[in-house]
C-alpha cells in the first residue's frame, strides 16, 4: 500500500473528515468536486461498472471524475478506459483518484501498483462505460432534431414500386433530391416543432425515424428519380417521407465535464410525447453547439423557485392575507444532473443522471455552480 509521511497522514484524516475537496490542474480546490466524507480507500472494477457509478462512491458530484483524476480539456474529448480488475485508488494526501492493479506479496496480502493515468491505448470491448450505453444506444443515431430550412431542401420519397402506400423492407422507393454523394440514408418523418420554453419561437423539429434506405441506381438526369431499396423498417414509410444521410457510427464512450462558458438552459421536451421524465430518460434542452454544449456535457437540473407573498412586512407578525404585501422569489432547488451525449445546433439530447424529483417541461439546466 501507498505510504503517508506523518504530516501528510494528518493532512488526509483531517481532509476526509470534513469531506476532500479534490485539487484542480493548478493545485487550487475546487469545491465542486469535494469527496464524500466516507468515502472508500479502493474500489476494484467489475462488470457492469460505469465511470459515473464508480465516481459516486467517492465524491459528491459523480461528473467530477476527469477533474479528481487531472486530465485537461483535450484529453477529456477523447475516451480514457479503465477495466475490470484495475483499482481505483483514493490518494487522499493528493486529493486524487490513482488506477491500480493487484499484484501479489511475499506475506500473501496484495497490494495495489499504481499507474500514473487511465488506459488508453485502444477501444476494448471490456472497457468500464462512462455511463449506462446501452440506455442511449438508439438515440445516438435516432431520432433527428431538423430546422425549417433542412426540411425543404432534403430528398424525399415521391413514388414507390407498383403504387404500395406503405412500403416494407427490401421494397423499392423512387427519391428526388441532391445525394449530395450519399448512399446510406434514414428515413423520417417530420415530428411536432420544438418551441423554445423561454421565448416561444420554434428551435427545430424532432422527426420521427422510420428506418433506413440505401441507393441502388443514381438518377442519371435531373428529371429522373432515384432508386433505393429498403433496408430496414422501425415504422410505416411511404411517399412524402424525408431522407437524412446516416450519420457515422458514434463513440460510446463520454468523458463528463462542465461546459466551458456558462450555460442555462431549459427542458424543451421529454422524449416520447410525456410531460414528466425520471432516472435515465431522455430529454432535450434549448442550447445546443452554438452555446458552447458538446459531447459529455454535464449540467445541474433546477426547478424555479416559487414567488411568495411575504406575509410578515412592514406587520412585525404573521399574517395569512398576502394583500398589500411583497412579493419574493424562493431560491431555484437544485434536484439532479443531466448528462448530454447528443448535439445538434440549438437543441441537445440530455440522459437524466440522479435526480430526486421528476423533470418536467420548463425546468432550468444549467452550468454547475
Amino acid at each position: 500500500m501507498k505510504k503517508f509521511s506523518t504530516a501528510a497522514l494528518l493532512l488526509a484524516l483531517t481532509a476526509a473528515a470534513n469531506g476532500f475537496a479534490a485539487t484542480g490542474d493548478n493545485g487550487t480546490i475546487s469545491p465542486r468536486c469535494a469527496f464524500l466524507p466516507n468515502a472508500p480507500d479502493q474500489h476494484t472494477v467489475v462488470r457492469g461498472d460505469t465511470l459515473w457509478d464508480i465516481s459516486g462512491k467517492f465524491l459528491q458530484h459523480p461528473w467530477c471524475w476527469p477533474q479528481v483524476w487531472g486530465l485537461n480539456r483535450d484529453q477529456i474529448r477523447d475516451p480514457h478506459w479503465i477495466y475490470p480488475g484495475q483499482i481505483v485508488y483514493f490518494d487522499r494526501a493528493s486529493g486524487r483518484l490513482r488506477l491500480g492493479n493487484a499484484v501479489g506479496s511475499a506475506s500473501g496480502t496484495p497490494t495495489v501498483k499504481l499507474s500514473p493515468q487511465v488506459r488508453t491505448e485502444g477501444l476494448g470491448q471490456d472497457a468500464i462505460p462512462a455511463i449506462p450505453s446501452s440506455v442511449i444506444e438508439p438515440f445516438l443515431s435516432q431520432p433527428l432534431i431538423v430546422s425549417e430550412n433542412e426540411l425543404k431542401n432534403v430528398p424525399r420519397i415521391m413514388a414507390t414500386d407498383e403504387g404500395r402506400v406503405i412500403l416494407g423492407k427490401n421494397d423499392k422507393a423512387y427519391v428526388r433530391g441532391d445525394l449530395q454523394s450519399g448512399t446510406s440514408f434514414q428515413v423520417f418523418r417530420p415530428g411536432i416543432p420544438l418551441k423554445d420554453p423561454g421565448t416561444g419561437k420554434v428551435i427545430g423539429y424532432e422527426a420521427a425515424y422510420l428506418g433506413t434506405v440505401k441507393l441502388e441506381r443514381e438518377a442519371k438526369s435531373p428529371d429522373e428519380a432515384h432508386v433505393f431499396r429498403v433496408v430496414t423498417v422501425k415504422e410505416e414509410m411511404g411517399i412524402g417521407d424525408r431522407l437524412m444521410p446516416v450519420p457515422p457510427t458514434p463513440i460510446l464512450n463520454y468523458m463528463p465535464h462542465p461546459p466551458e462558458a456558462n450555460v442555462d438552459a431549459r427542458i424543451v421536451s421529454v422524449y416520447g410525447g410525456v410531460s414528466q421524465a425520471g432516472q435515465n430518460q431522455i430529454v432535450t434542452v434549448n442550447r445546443g453547439s452554438k452555446d458552447g454544449l458538446d459531447t459529455g456535457t454535464v449540467l445541474e437540473l433546477y426547478r424555479f423557485g416559487q414567488v411568495v407573498s411575504d406575509r410578515t412586512d412592514d406587520s412585525g407578525f404573521f399574517s395569512f392575507s398576502s394583500w398589500g404585501r411583497k412579493k419574493v422569489k424562493l431560491p431555484d432547488t437544485q434536484y439532479g444532473s443531466l448528462f448530454v451525449f447528443r448535439v445538434f445546433d440549438n437543441i441537445s439530447y440530455g440522459l437524466v443522471m440522479q435526480v430526486t424529483d421528476s423533470v418536467q417541461i420548463g425546468d432550468v439546466a444549467r452550468s454547475p455552480d
